[in-house]
C-alpha cells in the first residue's frame, strides 16, 4: 500500500486539561470534511444523467444504449464498495476519501473533454465503469471516520445528518451542470465543469479530515464518553490485516449477511418505486409529465426528516439497537405502498400523500442498516462490513429494480410490479428480525 495511504500513527496524548476541547473542535471538523466530501461524490456521480439527452441528439445514441452503459455504475460501485472497503479499513480515510474524489472527477473531466470519451457506448461504459470504482472509495472512508470519532449510542444520530449529504449533493448537482453549460457554452461541461467542482473538494477535505483521535493525541471515543459495547476491547483499537477483516469479523459474521440481504430488499423498494415514479404516474395515475416530475422531486425532499428522525429513534429511543426501528419504518413503508398502489386517481392527493409517505421512511433504513454494519464489527474492519451490505443493495436490490422490475411492467403489468414490492418489503422486515435478539444481546448482555 502506498505511504500516503497508510492509517495515521497514533501520537502522544495531549495534557488532560486541553482532551475535551480539542475533541469537540476536531469531531465537527471532521464531520463536516467527511459531510463536504461525500456530497462532492454525488457532483460525478448523477451528471452523466443530465447529459443523456444531450448523447442522445448530438451523438444518435438510443436510451436503451445509454441505460446500458449507465447500469456500468451500479455494478462497479456495488463491488467497489465491498472490495475498497477492505482497503479504506487499512488506510487513512482523510488521503483515500480525498483520492478517490479526485480519481472519480478526472474520470469524468476526460469524459466531458475528449471526443473519444462519448465516441462509443462501450468506452462510455467503461469509463462509467471506472467511474463507479472510484466512486466505491467514497463511503467506507466516512465510515471509518465515524466509527472512530463517534461513540456507539450516537451513531444513529450522526448517520442520520451525514446521510444527508446525498441528498444535498443530488441536489446541487442539477444547478452545476447549468452553471457549466452557461459558462462554457458547451454541452460537456455537464460532464467535465462538476468534476472541476468536485476537485476543489477533495482539497476541502484534506484540510478538514483527520483518521482517528488517536493520530491526534486524543484517547479514543469509547474512553472519551465512556460509552463501549459489550464486545469492544484495547485490542480492536490496533490495525487489522486483510484476512482478519474478511474471514474473522465480516464473512463468518452472520447477522452481517442477514442485513446484507435485508439491504437488498431495501434497495429494491427504494429504487423501484423512485425510478419508475415518473412512468407509474403518468401511466397509472394520469398526472402530466410536469405533476410527475415534481411529485418525485418533493419524493427525495421528504427523506430529510425521515431519516434525521429514523437515526434519533434507534439512539435516544432504543439506545443504539438498530433493527426495532429498521422493522418499523419497513412496515409503514409497505403500508405507504399499498396506499400509493392503490389510491384512486381521482384523488392525485393521496398519491402524492403516500408516495412522499415512502420518501420520508424508505431512506431511514437504507442508512440505518449501514450503520448497523459498522455497530456490528470492530472498529478497523468498518468499511468492510458497510461494503457488504452496500454490495448487496447495489449489485442485487438496484438492479433488480431497473431491469427486472421493468421486465415484470412490460410482460405483466403495473399490478405484478407492485406486488414484487410488497414482498420485498415483508423479506426486509423478515431478515432485519434475525438480529433482533443477537443485536439486543450484542449491546445490552
Amino acid at each position: 500500500m502506498l505511504n500516503i495511504f497508510k492509517p495515521a500513527p497514533h501520537k502522544d496524548r495531549l495534557p488532560s486539561d486541553k482532551i475535551d476541547a480539542t475533541y469537540k473542535k476536531l469531531r465537527i471538523q471532521v464531520f463536516a470534511g467527511i459531510f463536504l466530501g461525500y456530497a462532492a461524490y454525488y457532483f460525478v456521480r448523477k451528471n452523466f444523467s443530465f447529459a443523456v439527452k444531450d448523447l442522445q441528439d448530438t451523438l444518435g445514441y438510443s436510451k436503451a444504449e445509454l441505460g446500458f452503459a449507465m447500469s456500468a455504475l451500479s455494478i462497479a460501485y456495488g463491488l467497489s464498495k465491498f472490495l475498497m472497503g477492505n482497503v479504506s479499513d487499512r488506510s487513512n480515510a482523510r488521503y483515500f476519501l480525498a483520492a478517490g474524489l479526485v480519481l472519480s472527477s478526472l474520470t469524468m473531466i476526460l469524459m466531458g473533454f475528449l471526443p473519444v470519451a462519448t465516441s462509443s457506448i462501450g468506452i462510455i461504459f467503461a469509463l462509467l465503469f471506472i467511474n463507479g470504482w472510484f466512486q466505491g472509495m467514497g463511503w467506507p472512508p466516512c465510515g471509518r471516520v465515524v466509527v472512530h470519532w463517534y461513540s456507539i449510542k450516537e451513531r444513529g444520530t450522526t448517520m442520520s445528518i451525514w446521510n444527508l449529504a446525498h441528498n444535498v449533493g443530488g441536489f446541487l448537482v442539477g444547478p452545476l451542470t447549468i452553471w457549466g453549460v452557461e459558462l462554457f457554452v458547451d454541452w460537456q461541461a455537464r460532464l467535465y465543469f462538476p468534476g472541476m467542482v468536485a476537485m476543489l473538494f477533495a482539497f476541502v477535505v484534506v484540510l478538514l479530515v483527520r483518521d482517528t483521535p488517536q493520530s491526534c493525541g486524543l484517547p479514543p471515543v469509547e474512553e472519551y464518553h465512556n460509552d463501549y459495547a459489550k464486545t469492544y476491547d484495547a485490542s480492536q483499537e490496533k490495525e487489522l490485516s486483510a484476512t482478519e477483516i474478511f474471514f474473522k469479523y465480516v464473512l463468518n459474521n452472520k447477522m452481517l449477511w442477514f442485513i446484507a440481504i435485508a439491504n437488498a430488499f431495501v434497495y429494491l423498494v427504494r429504487n423501484g418505486i423512485i425510478n419508475w415514479a415518473p412512468t407509474f404516474l403518468q401511466e397509472a395515475k394520469h398526472f402530466s409529465s410536469s405533476e410527475a416530475a415534481w411529485s418525485a422531486s418533493i419524493y427525495e425532499l421528504a427523506a430529510i426528516p425521515g431519516t434525521i428522525l429514523c437515526g434519533v429513534l434507534s439512539d435516544k429511543v432504543f439506545r443504539g439497537r438498530r433493527a426495532p426501528v429498521t422493522i418499523i419504518y419497513m412496515a409503514l413503508t409497505l403500508c405507504s405502498v399499498f396506499m400509493y398502489w392503490t389510491s384512486p386517481i381521482n384523488a392525485p392527493w393521496l398519491v402524492n400523500g403516500s408516495l412522499w409517505a415512502i420518501g420520508f421512511l424508505i431512506y431511514g433504513p437504507v442508512m440505518l442498516i449501514g450503520v448497523q454494519a459498522l455497530d456490528l464489527v470492530p472498529k478497523k474492519a468498518a468499511g468492510t462490513a458497510a461494503g457488504l451490505t452496500g454490495l448487496f443493495g447495489y449489485f442485487i436490490g438496484d438492479l433488480l429494480a431497473n431491469a427486472a422490475l421493468g421486465a415484470i411492467v412490460d410482460k405483466s403489468g403495473w399490478n405484478a410490479a407492485f406486488e414484487v414490492i410488497l414482498g420485498a418489503c415483508i423479506l426486509a422486515i423478515t431478515f432485519t428480525a434475525f438480529t433482533w435478539s443477537r443485536e439486543r444481546k450484542l449491546l445490552e448482555g
